[in-house]
């Protein structure tokens, strides 16, 4: 008995199989509480997924708000989601404002768990909501600005500047400068030559842009309640040829008369963006939200070759060698690619600025050309002259001519909103499509 006594005594001494018991008791909460942690960042990215999910599903039908009745565009809505996500999520109630052209959504579902199993908590409910709006549908006044410079006197197609250099020697259509006599025939000045010759020139061709671009208006706002459109002359200064208006036609019969300034017939001294955008900004004003007519969203439509320019600096102050070769230019540095802080005048007032880039062709026959947009930014001193700081990692030794395009870029509210045309064509295409591109942009709301 007394044997068996101290046996069982020696069991109660041994700790071994308590630890072992304690480990077991403490294991199980460890592994729900890290099943916890695990389950619940898959649900946060599964959620995530859902709700990309069904913002892509709403931008996809707020796209189609003017032309889909209310059915169409929640089949829109439940055909993306569908085919988007996992089949036991369910999409709620969809809601189609066609008078604020807005689309809501909800979308829920569950989660199944893992490790959290075993704690009985076999799914996580999740949930989402989305809404979306087209600026397209809100309140707009469109700024249209059209550089008015000697430089968009260029002949618009390479066989325009062709006939231009060969009879006169240049391919500019300048209204000033010396008379030529071309096969016994006298023209008092470039301008002449060109329309003598049926020559079409760049002017021209962003005339025929802005009648695009007011047609896609019409489009958009057939009704004449929503869409202002104005007109301006950019050039020494800047010019209001007509205060933001519902009457395209009214924009029609201005951009045509050539006593507005905005043809081909006309063209101003200089390019002054400093000045021009400056007065811009106090026309244009602080952009609204667009939800009502005294609050309007405010988009400029920019088209211009982004040169800050004046005949003078290349032609006044000039040495030249023995050989007849212009060495240097007192005032050449000027002539350089727009500062594009000042385009931030009006994209710090909440303006979005929309750029259409006239290319600047290479005319590498003319001195004038070679001496300036033709030279490297270094020998501009940007900096200095403009105040314009160079995108990060371009070499100063690249020419004025081709930092333009990084300049207008900068200068637009986002890449999106820049594009840079060469013919025609493009020119034409250009602007219109800058103005579809702000049109079909959406922003969430939710």
């Amino acid at each position: 008995m007394g044997r068996c006594f101290r046996t069982l005594r020696g069991l109660g001494r041994d700790r071994g199989g308590n630890v072992a018991i304690v480990v077991a008791l403490t294991l199980v909460p460890m592994i729900i509480a890290v099943g916890a942690s695990f389950d619940y960042i898959r649900t946060y990215n599964i959620r995530q997924r859902m709700q990309s999910d069904l913002d892509t599903a709403l931008i996809a039908a707020v796209k189609e708000i003017d032309t889909d009745d209310s059915t169409a565009l929640k089949q829109k809505v439940s055909d993306w989601f569908g085919a988007q996500v996992e089949s036991s999520y369910t999409l709620g109630d969809i809601n189609i404002d066609t008078s604020n052209h807005k689309i809501t959504a909800t979308a829920s579902g569950t989660v199944p768990t893992t490790l959290m199993k075993i704690a009985n908590i076999n799914t996580v409910p999740i949930s989402v909501g989305s809404a979306v709006k087209g600026p397209a549908t809100s309140y707009l006044n469109v700024y249209i600005v059209i550089d008015t410079s000697p430089s968009m006197l260029l002949a618009a197609t390479t066989a325009g500047q062709a006939t231009m250099y060969s009879g006169i020697g240049c391919q500019f259509a300048c209204h000033t400068g010396d008379s030529h006599t071309v096969s016994n025939k006298t023209y008092a000045n470039n301008y002449e030559y060109s329309t003598a010759k049926g020559i079409k020139l760049r002017a021209d061709v962003a005339g025929d842009a802005v009648k695009d671009v007011l047609a896609l208006v019409d489009t958009a706002d057939s009704n004449h309640q929503r869409i202002k459109v104005g007109l301006y002359s950019l050039g020494d200064t800047l010019t209001e040829v007509l205060s933001p208006t519902l009457s395209t036609d009214t924009a029609r019969s201005r951009l045509a008369d050539s006593s507005y300034g905005l043809t081909s017939a006309t063209s101003k001294a200089a390019t002054y963006f400093d000045v021009s955008l400056a007065t811009l900004k106090q026309k244009v004003g602080t952009g609204g939200d667009g939800t009502t007519s005294g609050t309007p969203l405010k988009l400029v439509l920019l088209l211009t070759d982004g040169v800050q320019s004046q005949r003078e600096w290349v032609t006044d102050k000039v040495t030249w060698d023995k050989n007849g070769n212009a060495t240097s230019g007192a005032y050449w540095n000027k002539v350089a690619p727009l500062n594009p802080a000042w385009c931030a005048y009006l994209k710090d007032q909440s303006d979005t600025m929309a750029v259409l880039y006239t290319e600047y062709l290479p005319l590498t026959s003319d001195w004038g050309y070679k001496a300036t947009v033709g030279s490297t930014m270094a020998s501009a001193n940007w900096k200095n002259t403009w105040g314009g700081t160079m995108q990060s990692g371009v070499s100063t030794s690249i020419t004025r001519r081709d930092y333009i395009p990084y300049a207008l870029s900068d200068c637009a509210s986002s890449k999106s909103l820049f594009i840079s045309a060469a013919s025609s064509t493009e020119i034409t295409a250009g602007l219109s499509a800058l103005f579809t591109q702000y049109l079909s942009s959406v922003r969430l709301t939710q």
